[in-house]
């Protein structure tokens, strides 16, 4: 493990992942200052123990495997082709939600006959040489191909863009990560229909001797944890208020929890409004509510008296540890 005094977290240099990875932190209150686009290093204001660096998503896995990096954003397919079996290497969210894609065996459209594994199989086996294979992920690819039997095969180390590849000549079909399938259609290429090597987005991986043992390192994987896990609950909620007159909080609480929409999180909470004179009677109710039930919401709290409703979003909703903190925890446990 290399040694460093800093806390070191590794992005995506560029592309569609580097953009997202940087738009997801921000979102979460994680913003990167990054003052000059070709700068090297940047900060998170709010974690200032942190220093950003920007590498290429392959570079991050060997990165944080070797301990250079504390902490990395890359694609699961890099961290399945290049974490290592050793078990430096720790998964801390496995879903970011963003750079979703699927590492698939395509095949020439001209092979008509060959649309699953079996047709695969039997195909190669008809061949008078190894089948070719181009790829950029020749460990996941060469452990599916030999699972399911498909053999003889080469493996074709390959650069650049594999879809050329069978029309080239230097390899009969292609193991790559497709996302909407246009470019494979492009080059008349086909996904089997059972190819899937493996289903990726990204994820959030950490050093595990790291976090063993440098207690700051695993405090910032908590609060890296906290704050996505937070705000990836806000998302997909929004925060309701509104004014029903009642006789006390619990006969409104009852209104309430009588409809489903209506029982928030874990109950409404039920104030006193205030009014000048003597008309009292009125309550204030907060409840967060699933976004997509929000006009079913308004709707029965209009039915029960609410009016002067207000929506707002929700940033963060922070619960009890999230369970993938307990997952950290319970992996570091572990008998190395």
């Amino acid at each position: 493990m290399v040694e460093h005094k800093d806390i070191r977290l590794s992005l995506p240099s560029k592309g569609p992942l580097g953009q997202a990875a940087l738009d997801l932190l921000a979102d979460c209150g994680l913003k990167v200052d990054k003052t000059h686009p070709r700068q090297y290093a940047a900060c998170i204001p709010a974690l200032p123990s942190v220093t950003v660096l920007h590498q290429r998503p392959g570079d991050i896995v060997v990165s944080v495997r070797d301990g250079s990096v504390d902490f990395g954003i890359t694609g699961m397919d890099l961290v399945a082709e290049r974490g290592g079996d050793n078990g430096a290497l720790l998964v801390l969210h496995d879903a970011l939600g963003f750079g979703q894609c699927a590492l698939s065996l395509a095949v020439p459209e001209s092979w008509e006959e060959v649309r699953t594994l079996v047709d695969l199989r039997a195909h190669a086996r008809a061949m008078d040489r190894p089948l070719r294979v181009a790829t950029k992920f020749p460990r996941l690819t060469g452990d599916f191909l030999a699972r399911h039997q498909i053999r003889p095969y080469g493996l074709v180390d390959a650069e650049g863009a594999l879809e050329v590849a069978p029309t080239i000549g230097y390899a009969d079909m292609i193991s790559d990560l497709v996302s909407t399938g246009q470019t494979l259609r492009n080059n008349r290429l086909r996904p089997l229909e059972d190819g899937v090597i493996l289903r990726s987005q990204a994820t959030l991986i950490a050093n595990r001797a790291a976090l063993k043992r440098r207690p700051k390192v695993l405090t910032i994987a908590r609060l890296l944890l906290e704050y996505i896990e937070a705000h990836s609950r806000a998302d997909d909620h929004v925060a309701v208020f509104a004014n029903i007159r009642g006789s006390s909080p619990r006969s409104i609480a009852e209104r309430m929890f009588a409809l489903e929409t209506l029982g928030g999180l874990e109950g409404p909470t039920v104030s006193p409004v205030i009014v000048r004179g003597e008309n009292g009677g009125w309550y204030a109710v907060h409840i967060v509510v699933r976004r997509d039930c929000l006009f079913g919401a308004i709707s029965d709290l209009r039915s029960i008296g609410g009016s002067g409703v207000v929506v707002a979003p929700v940033s963060y909703i922070f619960e009890e540890e999230p369970d993938r903190c307990q997952a950290m925890m319970a992996a570091l446990a572990e008998q190395q």
